[in-house]
């Protein structure tokens, strides 16, 4: 008898590793003249974009680039940084995705720690290279914004990327993954409260991930999907490939004005988007000012943080269909969703609104998550009691690169632990309640810092607002609000006291109001973190 072992990940007649590649491949075959990518005036079929994919790749390989090497992407959301997430991988590289609002020190120890061979470089953003910063770097390869006419300022030695590519020919190679729990893209958290760590995707995560958003999101060869999303925010949330997983059509969008999102709604029939509240609340201020409606349904992910239920019956009364879905850059994006039950269309549009701002369930093929206490143990399902959420599953990341201590850290008891605390409702729908950190403790009972501000939220002058704990000689600890106003109002701290006290708990209420701009992380958070340290 032979007692050869298959290799578990090789291919067979049966078996083939899982990568997102494979759909580019496909797609490129079956929707050969189907529109892929609009960016300004320029077009690029599938088959137009799979030839300059191939050749990012043909030409990475001639230059030396090989399995394991890692690659650098510094750029807004240009076409250049979507044939990456394809053409990079295609060499059994890894890419490495750089958030494009980190200060030098930032980026320049990414660059570092990832290990980084090759830089690609916005022309835009070369003033946030410094060189000798990084001496790892062997080429530095400058990208110049199609759309933009001015003469590039190149402050790096290098090559244009259009020259680059023209090193490579058309021609597919596929690469022969071994095992797709290989690495294929290194994405960086914001480093909030600390340097950025390294989450590595895998290829089957990012497959499984990206089929999960399709599902989910029900995108089809009809979809067209607007980039307000930054690319390099864990690699578009998976949308950098889901998108042509059925041939839908990338609209690439630089900065997310208002203006421009609706103008391009209209224009390029846009279907879908992603981002954070903080976008939603400001293209709902926009189409507010202006009068306007969406021309057609569109589907908004709204991530990051939960949506306020003001924002969303707003959103949903312009037509739009708000979905909120909860992770982090741990989690490939997002690992939950608030999936919606038919029986809420029979609901209020404030009760609906309520029940859709919550973290939900896992997806579809995220795996498991749970609330747990101390000790492990689920957290009874009363909508009251906090513990913390946890996770496992093909929707996780593979490990902190080079860290291993934190790694274990992260997934002590064979769970992913987030960090956040939340409660479960009756119905198994998971809701956040905060950052463990961000809980406010006055004279014992835990307050909820989002059930504050969703119900500042609610008052009409209110744009944005931030509620965090101060120290209370008497309780310990109060609530504190920071907030943004609409410029007309005549809204004072007592108005926003008394305006809280007529709707929860007067020990919830805050004791004391600011109002100003409230700080934000690059990938549009609440540092409340800023907000503590000075109060």
């Amino acid at each position: 008898m032979d007692n050869t072992v298959e290799k578990k990940n090789s291919s067979s007649v049966n078996y083939e590793p899982l990568t997102p590649l494979n759909f580019l491949r496909r797609t490129s075959f079956v929707y050969q003249d189907k529109t892929a990518v609009v960016y300004g005036d320029h077009h690029y079929t599938w088959k137009e974009f799979s030839n300059r994919v191939n050749r990012l790749s043909n030409s990475l390989k001639n230059r030396g680039i090989k399995k394991g090497d890692k690659v650098g992407f510094l750029c807004q959301n240009l076409p250049p940084l979507l044939e990456a997430h394809f053409g990079i991988p295609m060499t059994g590289a890894v890419l490495v995705p750089i958030n494009t609002r980190l200060a030098k020190r930032e980026i320049s120890t990414i660059i570092k720690h990832s290990e980084a061979k090759i830089l690609f470089i916005d022309a835009a953003l070369a003033e946030q290279i410094e060189p000798q910063d990084i001496p790892g770097i062997q080429l530095f390869i400058n990208i110049t914004d199609e759309k933009d006419n001015s003469e590039p300022k190149y402050n790096l030695p290098g090559i244009g990327y259009e020259d680059f590519l023209a090193e490579g020919k058309d021609e597919y190679i596929k690469y022969d993954l071994e095992d797709e729990n290989e690495p294929i893209s290194i994405n960086y958290t914001s480093g909030t409260t600390g340097l950025p760590k390294g989450c590595v995707y895998t290829h089957r995560g990012a497959y499984i991930q990206s089929v999960a958003q399709v599902m989910e999101w029900g995108m089809d060869i009809s979809s067209v999907y607007l980039w307000t999303l930054p690319m390099f925010h864990c690699d578009g949330w998976c949308r950098s490939w889901a998108v042509a997983c059925q041939g839908s059509t990338n609209v690439c969008l630089t900065k997310p004005d208002p203006e421009i999102i609706y103008d391009l709604i209209e224009k390029e029939g846009v279907t879908h988007m992603c981002g954070a509240p903080i976008l939603w609340d400001r293209l709902n201020q926009y189409m507010e000012e202006k009068g306007l409606k969406f021309p057609h349904n569109v589907k908004i992910d709204s991530g990051g943080a939960p949506p306020s239920t003001k924002l969303t019956r707003s959103m949903e009364s312009k037509g739009a269909t708000i979905v909120h879905s909860y992770g982090l850059t741990e989690a490939l994006g997002g690992f939950t969703i608030c999936e919606v039950q038919p029986e809420w269309d029979n609901l209020s549009a404030e009760e609906r609104a309520k029940v859709k701002i919550r973290q939900g369930v896992a997806n579809v093929a995220a795996g498991e998550v749970r609330v747990v206490d101390d000790s492990m143990k689920e957290v009874p399902y009363d909508g009251k009691t906090i513990g913390e959420i946890v996770m496992r599953g093909n929707g996780l990341m593979k490990e902190y690169y080079k860290q291993p201590k934190e790694t274990e850290e992260a997934f002590a008891g064979g769970w992913f632990h987030t960090g956040d605390g939340a409660v479960v409702h009756p119905d198994g729908y998971l809701e956040i309640k905060d950052r463990f950190k961000d809980i406010i403790i006055s004279g014992g009972e835990n307050i909820s810092s989002m059930e504050v501000e969703n119900v500042i939220h609610e008052h009409p002058d209110v744009l944005e607002v931030a509620c965090f704990g101060i120290k209370d000689d008497m309780w310990g600890e109060a609530v504190k609000a920071l907030v943004k106003v609409r410029e007309s109002s005549k809204t004072d701290a007592e108005d926003i006291i008394n305006f809280c006290r007529e709707r929860i708990a007067h020990y919830k209420c805050p004791k004391e109001v600011e109002f100003g701009e409230i700080p934000r992380s690059s990938t549009g958070k609440i540092l409340k973190y800023i907000l503590r340290k000075q109060n």
